[in-house]
């Protein structure tokens, strides 16, 4: 198995075997996965085949199987099932044990933060290709959860922050942290070149992109269910 399988398989271990724990009882969400990694890791994959086309980034062969999809190889592919997969477990353990309300402050300080390094991002790199796209989708996103939030939006907010922690394990394997050359190389012209250690700091708003694509599917899907049963 290559070097990026191997991280997705130990990232995708842990929330599979909890995902029995009987008070998430997270088994029985997975046919509400379906729908989002259609659509959701669907769009991600052309976004991602689109960039990698134009060199935006790409893969070092010798960290991958050699099997591609397109130009992506497999484990980028597998990439989209297991990370949200995993992000919403966290989602869901943080919605069964914590029972967040919504707190406005939390959120306002949150976006605040979040809106505010976006800006820099774009003003350090306006024609950047992964800053005009990640980062502007998640400042539009931002603003319309914070115009109009939903009630589960503060539950989002500390899934997000404590998916940072296994966010920056797996990326920073991926973008040279323990390996000689990056599994994943970045066009140092296509960004801000800002990085946490080796991560590109717009992979941030990335992940959560791909993160609130996921929840509103997600949740959508809960809420109708809900209202059949009424």
């Amino acid at each position: 198995m290559s070097f990026y399988g191997y991280i997705l398989l130990f990232s995708f271990l842990g929330p599979l075997c909890l995902s029995f724990d009987r008070k998430v009882a997270y088994y029985k969400n997975i046919p509400r996965l379906i729908a989002p990694l259609i659509l959701i890791s669907g769009l991600f994959l052309v976004w991602d085949q689109w960039f990698t086309v134009k060199g935006i980034w790409g893969f070092n062969p010798e960290y991958i199987s050699g099997i591609y999809l397109g130009n992506l190889p497999l484990e980028e592919v597998l990439f989209f099932v297991v990370v949200p997969y995993n992000c919403l477990f966290i989602y869901e353990v943080t919605g069964a044990y914590f029972k967040p309300r919504n707190l406005a402050l939390l959120n306002r300080i949150f976006f605040s933060i979040f809106g505010f390094l976006g800006a820099l991002l774009l003003i350090k790199t306006p024609l950047g290709w992964y800053p005009y796209t990640a980062v502007t989708l998640s400042l539009v996103i931002a603003f319309s959860l914070v115009l109009r939030p939903p009630n589960w939006l503060t539950q989002l907010v500390i899934t997000y922050l404590i998916c940072l922690i296994p966010f920056l394990l797996v990326n920073g394997l991926l973008t040279g942290a323990a390996t000689d050359r990056p599994v994943v190389w970045y066009n140092e012209q296509e960004f801000s070149g800002w990085r946490l250690i080796t991560i590109p700091i717009e992979d941030l708003f990335y992940n959560f992109d791909l993160l609130i694509g996921f929840v509103l599917l997600f949740e959508f899907q809960r809420e109708r269910l809900s209202l059949r049963k009424q």
